[in-house]
């Protein structure tokens, strides 16, 4: 699932902003400025890690760091590695205008992206059979439970999920949202020692205003 790109993206910090594919034509400019109006302001208590990051989903700098940390990472279940989630490697998906910033703080850490999707599709939800799992990452025995949370209703459509990773030294929690409004959807990941699903409803409320607001 989510969690072996999130943990990644939540330990790794980029030191450059990366630019992204540029989007071509006079209809860039307009999707450009819609999809960076519905990322969020600066959480308070954090800085902007890297972005706004614009340009095609499938060559955003995160979007390519999440998949290498998933081929890299040996699964138990390899059908979990992108369950529940927008998959870059379908091409409509892969070439669909996209957003990303990433905030940071010593607490933890929150991506998030906004992508606008040739058509209003939604991913399946979670399989039960990927609600507990483990992995083998960088030598390291991580083993992953996820639960499913009773978010409000946001948008068209959305969920949450919490993922509690264990293995080495270091545990971590996995906050994920997903909301879809029209053909946009917003993702989020937030990383931290402990994620309290109130803290990550709030952001999920304030999220979906924007996209709300571009969506109009």
């Amino acid at each position: 699932m989510v969690a072996i790109s999130g943990c990644s993206g939540g330990t790794t910090t980029p030191s450059a902003v990366p630019t992204g594919t540029q989007l071509p034509g006079p209809q860039a400019s307009a999707d450009t400025a819609r999809l960076r109006a519905a990322l969020l302001p600066v959480p308070k208590g954090m800085r902007v890690a890297y972005g706004p990051e614009m340009g095609a989903f499938g060559s955003l700098k995160s979007t390519q760091q999440g998949m290498e940390a998933v081929r890299q990472a040996k699964l138990q279940r390899p059908e979990c590695a992108g369950a529940a989630q927008l998959d870059p490697a379908k091409p409509d998906v892969a070439q669909a205008p996209a957003a990303v910033i990433a905030f940071a703080a010593d607490r933890g850490s929150i991506t998030q992206a906004v992508v606008s999707l040739p058509s209003a599709v939604f991913p399946a939800p979670l399989p039960q059979q990927c609600a507990s799992y483990t992995a083998d990452v960088g030598g390291t025995q991580v083993s992953y439970k996820t639960r499913t949370l009773a978010m409000p209703a946001r948008g068209e459509e959305s969920r949450a999920y919490l993922t509690t990773a264990k293995g080495g030294k270091k545990n971590a929690q996995i906050g994920s949202v997903m909301i879809r409004r029209g053909t946009l959807i917003m993702t989020m990941l937030v990383v931290g020692q402990r994620v309290k699903p109130q803290g990550l409803f709030e952001l999920a409320r304030l999220a979906d205003q924007n996209l709300a607001r571009v969506t109009r």
